[in-house]
């Protein structure tokens, strides 16, 4: 039985549609950080802060995005996100295999298809550290996480 991205993979109109359920997940997150925006890209959908993108999604076809496929091994139709790591953490991610990939362009561009056994808190967590990764220090230390500057505080 075909999974349900999988499916709505194979059926986009357009080279580098993305499922609209995918969609439905990464919006939240993305918006939900400081200065955030959301843009079409040259193909899919990007968010950025200060005209830097911290995530990309969009569905592979081999045919048109050789580079992405090639990245992701693959020769058939996949969703893709792409997003920013800090350093120490590549290798760790790269080494865990599927889903992720080292993306060939930007040393710290790191890929992940997205599909049915997408762990999305660990999404939210890599996508919040991407924009931390590229975000102004003013904007990151907004963010709560490992790698901005706030914490949560004592409850009052």
């Amino acid at each position: 039985m075909m999974s349900e991205v999988a499916a709505s993979v194979r059926y986009m109109t357009e080279p580098g549609d993305v499922p609209p359920e995918v969609l439905d997940r990464l919006r939240p997150v993305c918006l939900g950080l400081p200065e955030a925006y959301e843009e079409p890209a040259w193909v899919g959908i990007r968010w950025r802060v200060r005209k830097r993108t911290f995530a990309h999604v969009l569905t592979v076809d081999p045919d048109h995005h050789r580079v992405y496929a090639r990245a992701a091994a693959t020769g058939e139709p996949i969703c893709v996100l792409t997003f920013r790591s800090p350093g120490d953490d590549i290798d760790g991610l790269v080494a865990s295999g599927h889903p992720f990939f080292k993306a060939s362009w930007g040393a710290d561009v790191i890929g992940m298809v997205v599909d049915d056994g997408i762990d999305w808190d660990e999404v939210a967590e890599l996508l919040t550290e991407s924009y931390c990764v590229l975000a102004p220090k003013r904007l990151a230390a907004h963010v709560a996480g490992p790698r901005g500057g706030a914490t949560p505080g004592p409850a009052r």
